[in-house]
């Protein structure tokens, strides 16, 4: 079960679906709700939605446990189907997994710097009069391009296929008020609150190159990769960003099967 990032949808992982069914495995992804060709409806968005979700595609088309692999917020959402629903979970990978929804901390890691930046730029983005003038000017193919290069250390990955792909998804109905409404809502639980409830194996691959979750924020899973009786397995990824399985897609494949094979 893919589970796809901040921003991104079904198609984000095109490069993947095709090889691990040609592996032999049964392969299902959704665009989550808020997300590329699905609904928008007006919601306060948060993580618990997300796996809410989850849970209900699995029980209408999987019916058996299944392995979720997710990306960034996706990688989030994964750990919280392992750790809340390990009945229906047989175990993860994490690809730059996030360690929050967005960029809100939690109230006990502001400063009150901090508080009161993020409070005027959440602000910002929830006004019904400028958010969606700020999201017309973040859509732009341009600023997706753009965004992209930052997160990419793989240039030759930012296609104008996969500009598209983000493009379309943020030109449907209700993409700003849903950009909006994630934007400002909790960070959700953190990665340590959850891995403590997770029995299951779990496999983390991480692009040693991500400005948005370096490698350091990765050293929980390494040490715990480190222990004597681990189900988990650490990886990292050179001259790789964010989104490893859309940049590294030959690294990444290979890994992910290898290690499902060893189940």
């Amino acid at each position: 079960m893919l589970v796809h990032g901040f921003g991104a949808c079904i198609g984000h992982w095109r490069k993947n679906i095709p090889v691990l069914a040609a592996a032999g495995y049964r392969v299902f992804a959704l665009d989550l709700l808020g997300f590329g060709a699905s609904d928008k409806p007006k919601l306060d968005y948060r993580l618990e939605i997300w796996q809410e979700l989850l849970q209900d595609f699995w029980s209408a088309f999987i019916q058996e446990p299944a392995i979720f692999i997710g990306n960034s917020m996706g990688g989030l959402i994964t750990l919280m189907m392992l750790a809340h629903h390990p009945d229906i979970s047989a175990g993860g990978v994490l690809l730059n997994s996030a360690g929050g929804l967005n960029m809100n901390m939690r109230d006990d890691e502001q400063n009150v710097v901090r508080r009161i930046l993020m409070g005027g730029i959440n602000t910002l983005i929830a006004s019904k009069r400028l958010g969606p003038s700020l999201f017309n000017r973040v859509r732009t193919k341009q600023r997706i391009r753009g965004s992209l290069s930052q997160v990419y250390r793989n240039p030759e990955a930012i296609t104008d296929e996969l500009v598209d792909m983000i493009h379309a998804a943020a030109a449907t109905p209700g993409a700003q008020e849903a950009f909006a409404s994630i934007m400002t809502a909790p960070a959700g639980p953190r990665p340590s609150e959850l891995l403590p409830s997770i029995e299951k194996p779990l496999l983390v691959l991480w692009g040693e190159n991500d400005p948005w979750a370096a490698l350091p924020t990765a050293d929980i899973y390494r040490l715990l990769s480190e222990e004597a009786e681990t189900q988990v397995t650490f990886k990292t990824i050179p001259n790789t960003g964010h989104c490893p399985h859309d940049e590294r897609p030959e690294v990444v494949n290979p890994l992910i099967i290898d290690w499902l094979s060893q189940l």
